[in-house]
């Protein structure tokens, strides 16, 4: 039987939904932020909170899926796991753009400000791209994580499938034996039905036979104890 109801995995879907929601709303805020470098902090903070609290409930779905009795629900589940992890990648794709965008926006504000001069303007803009360069290199490693877990479930997918090709092996060689042993107790009827109206005409020649034994020796009595008649 399988650990988990149809209940526990409905909710941990709507649970990776709600996550998702929440990461695109919050890549939105990033692309449309224009600092200050704090903000931009904050927001990118949150961004790796909820994909870690994303990539938690899709392990835990997938987690669910193998533990499926049924082979179709374990298929199913699997697939809508391979679907969130595309959307989670996709969704990586999308941050590391709002967040080039978002340089882009503060650069152009660093600019206006550093032609209005100012040792603090230069201090921020160097530390609004250490930033930065941390952020992407934060959401480089994410990427590669997500490439990782793809890759194994590329891997298990394929063995899935090598398992399902064996099993139909065995239920089609299963099958052929089946069909012979099927022709061969049709065979088997046919002798049994053709011995048993073997029997009955041996039977019927050999009352036939002993008719003509019992009328012979009458006729060979009567000839002898009755020859007058």
């Amino acid at each position: 039987m399988a650990s988990f109801s149809d209940v526990d995995i409905r909710i941990c879907g709507q649970e990776i939904i709600k996550y998702d929601l929440e990461i695109k709303a919050l890549i939105q805020d990033i692309r449309e932020c224009s600092g200050p470098q704090s903000v931009l902090m904050d927001l990118n903070a949150s961004v790796k909170e909820k994909f870690a609290q994303l990539r938690q409930r899709i392990q835990n779905m997938e987690q669910m899926g193998k533990e499926q009795d049924r082979e179709t629900d374990k298929r199913e589940i699997l697939n809508d796991v391979e679907g969130h992890r595309k959307q989670m990648l996709s969704n990586q794709t999308a941050w590391r753009r709002a967040n080039l965008a978002c340089k882009q926006s503060i650069d152009n504000l660093e600019k206006d400000e550093l032609l209005q001069g100012g040792d603090s303007t230069v201090k921020l803009r160097k530390s609004t791209k250490e930033n930065l360069v941390q952020t992407s290199s934060d959401i480089t490693e994410s990427l590669m994580s997500i490439s990782r877990m793809m890759a194994q479930q590329v891997k298990q997918s394929e063995e899935t499938i090598g398992t399902l090709a064996a099993s139909s092996r065995t239920v089609l060689e299963t099958n052929e034996e089946f069909k012979s042993m099927n022709g061969t107790i049709h065979l088997g009827r046919k002798l049994i039905l053709k011995y048993n109206r073997r029997e009955l005409t041996d039977k019927l020649l050999i009352f036939l036979a002993l008719a003509l034994f019992l009328a012979t020796v009458l006729y060979i009595l009567k000839k002898r104890l009755l020859p007058s008649i």
